[in-house]
């Protein structure tokens, strides 16, 4: 069995894999602060509440965007696994070209998306993942990751409102019964989730544009993340979601990279 981790700003999500299936899955809060022997702990609490033999991983992949993160969970891959695992990143051969001015930029979650996506259906492909950030991802006919944009993510622009803004309160995201807010509330709610609807429509429309012209036809169009599932619901944009792209994406890297 393979062990994927995805080490996230705000979420950890781990994943075994018995070859290509997904036999289960967590998510657990990034703790900057957990040492190896915290990790280690939870994770094989985790495996025995779902009758998964630690013993029965024999392989470990990671990808992170938080690199004190990773060092503690390569630390408990050894510890508690007795496995080096493998660091997902640019330098590895991942059967495509990075088109990126430097290619070890690309954040390791959106390559994986990138991988996994194109792997269930081709290119072009455009992969939205909603999290800490929101990125969209480009992939080309040929599987060539093209690039994409970056911007900031749901939760992430509720929170720094709050922080900013004296008298704007902390709120709960979920979309008010009208877009003209009748309250501080409501009025919040409805500027972030129904600004972040509209902003992935026009985006997802220039990108569109781009694609067009390079690949001679339009990309599909999936999403992965925390909202995801919310922001399908509400926008005809999204054809698919796939909650753990991150976590295929990291077994095919590894799978790859362990063939050789």
């Amino acid at each position: 069995m393979l062990l994927a981790i995805d080490i996230g700003n705000t979420h950890t999500v781990f994943g075994v894999f018995s070859n290509e299936k997904l036999k289960a899955d967590w998510r657990v809060s990034s703790n900057p602060q957990r040492t190896g022997d915290e990790a280690g702990t939870q994770l094989q609490q985790l495996l025995a509440a779902r009758a998964i033999d630690a013993s029965a991983i024999t392989d470990i992949g990671i990808s992170s965007v938080v690199p004190n993160l990773t060092d503690v969970y390569v630390d408990t891959a050894g510890k508690y696994f007795g496995i080096t695992p493998i660091i997902i990143d640019s330098r590895l051969d991942l059967g495509i070209a990075i088109r990126y001015t430097d290619p070890t930029a690309v954040g390791a979650d959106r390559l994986c998306n990138a991988l996994a996506g194109f792997a269930k259906y081709g290119g072009p492909l455009i992969v939205v993942d909603f999290g800490t950030a929101t990125t969209y991802d480009v992939i080309a006919s040929n599987g060539d990751y093209l690039g994409g944009v970056i911007a900031p993510g749901i939760e992430t622009s509720a929170a720094d409102l709050h922080r900013r803004a004296a008298k704007l309160p902390k709120i709960e995201l979920h979309l008010p019964p009208t877009v003209i807010g009748v309250d501080t509330v409501s009025s919040m709610q409805a500027g972030i989730l129904w600004g972040a609807i509209d902003s992935l429509e026009g985006m997802i429309r220039r990108l569109q544009e781009e694609i067009r012209k390079r690949e001679g036809k339009k990309a599909r169009v999936i999403a992965t993340g925390g909202f995801s599932e919310f922001i399908r619901r509400q926008s005809p944009v999204i054809e698919a979601c796939e909650p753990t792209l991150v976590l295929d994406g990291v077994r095919i890297i590894v799978q790859r990279v362990r063939r050789g």
